[in-house]
């Protein structure tokens, strides 16, 4: 060492602290890196993404070989700076306990915080180029690593401490992935971030809080003449119709249009024909969430449901058109029955049928109705009067005026409901 000038040592004790400083860095980016992306360049054929994948599918042995890299070199820098203060100041304890503390500040600033900050607002920038150096120096430490590994999970074994090393095998709840798109919303379009969340939220939403009810069900009746039956199918709306026999409470079969479009060309057309294109019913509980829901009917093929209670009677129907707009929001066009469900009034209110769902109110007119035990509109001022009114009552349920227009059988039939803007918080 007598040998070594002193600007050669301190050039040593520089590449050092930058070595020490690189070991730091990638530790940080490494652990920064978003894995979506990550994930996305590999499917690209990226090499270096390729690379720092495989360096984080062997987490221990990567922050073993970081570990030990970074040790090794801050052990030398002490080291060198020992000589360069001995060359100096000779067996001076005070320059040794300056020494101590510059060298100690130095490998604070220089070759933790600060790279570890660059790191962590550039992580895929630093972890991708730092993978080429890293994979090697796996290797050639994997001995060394192998045996401090093994000897720490003896330890931890020993008082009974059990670490769980893949990750894959660790499962996101759906609170976690819905914080996880809630904390995206700087990388995401709003809209689409919705859409993720309404997909989350699916678990939590039953078929009972989107079906069609009961009373709105367009629906035909086998025993129906055949002539008024034949003028049903021609002028009805939907595609898939349920089919009963004396009560709705008695689904015999789903009807599907296209099934009888050359029936309707027959004068003759009877009800035994109709009977032979029917498709079995598919009945579904009402506490049914629409995530599984929306796998079943993936499952069966199909995309129509029955909902029924614990007891058997019907409730209504839901459909794959429903569960999908929960998602996307509403895409299909109404058809005329219920084209007048949502009337818009010149001073800014709604008059809304009392049979409309309040789920789809929220969502189409972008009101905040409470959503709880009530599914409908009726139900919802029902549960607040505690009494069926009459027709000139008027309520407030949370921030909106409700006044009852018309009431038909014991509940609401039309109601108007007045939006209200609330003020602006002063600043």
């Amino acid at each position: 060492m007598d040998d070594i000038s002193l600007t050669t040592l301190f050039g040593i004790l520089i590449v050092l602290l930058i070595c020490s400083a690189f070991f730091s860095g990638s530790e940080t980016s490494m652990m920064a890196l978003n894995r979506a992306r990550l994930n996305s360049l590999v499917r690209k054929g990226n090499r270096s993404a390729r690379l720092t994948a495989s360096l984080l599918g062997k987490v221990d042995k990567l922050l073993g070989s970081i570990l030990l890299g970074n040790t090794l070199l801050n052990v030398a820098a002490a080291a060198v700076t020992n000589i360069i203060i001995l060359r100096l100041f000779g067996q001076d304890d005070l320059a040794i306990l300056f020494g101590t503390l510059a060298l100690t500040f130095a490998l604070v600033v220089f070759s933790e915080i600060m790279p570890k900050i660059i790191a962590a607002s550039f992580p895929e920038r630093v972890a991708l180029p730092a993978s080429y150096v890293l994979t090697p120096l796996i290797t050639l430490f994997h001995p060394i690593v192998s045996v401090a590994t093994a000897l720490v999970k003896g330890l931890l074994w020993i008082v009974r401490i059990h670490i769980q090393t893949d990750q894959s095998k660790q499962k996101m709840t759906l609170e976690e992935l819905r914080g996880l798109v809630l904390d995206a919303e700087h990388f995401l379009p709003r809209k689409h971030q919705k859409m993720l969340l309404n997909l989350v939220d699916l678990e939590r939403i039953t078929v009972n809080d989107v079906m069609i009810p009961r009373l709105q069900i367009e629906s035909l009746d086998i025993d129906t003449p055949p002539a008024e039956l034949r003028q049903q199918l021609i002028t009805c709306h939907h595609t898939l119709l349920p089919v009963y026999a004396a009560t709705q409470d008695n689904i015999i079969g789903i009807l599907h249009i296209k099934r009888v479009l050359p029936l309707l060309h027959e004068e003759t057309m009877d009800t035994a024909q109709l009977r032979e294109v029917l498709n079995d019913p598919y009945f579904i509980p009402s506490d049914t969430p629409l995530l599984k829901q929306l796998q079943q009917f993936q499952e069966r093929r199909t995309r129509l449901g029955l909902v029924v209670d614990e007891y058997g009677e019907l409730l209504g129907m839901v459909t794959l058109e429903n569960i999908l707009e929960e998602i996307v929001g509403e895409f299909t066009t109404q058809s005329p029955a219920h084209s007048g469900k949502y009337l818009r009034q010149d001073d800014g209110s709604y008059l809304l049928e009392g049979g409309s769902s309040l789920r789809e109110l929220n969502r189409k007119l972008g009101l905040h109705l409470p959503l709880g035990e009530a599914k409908t509109l009726n139900g919802l001022i029902l549960e607040h009067l505690q009494d069926i009114p009459e027709a000139g009552t008027s309520v407030k349920i949370g921030d909106y005026p409700i006044e009852i227009i018309q009431t038909q059988d014991h509940a609401v039939k039309v109601a108007r409901i007045f939006s209200i803007r609330k003020p602006a918080h002063d600043h």
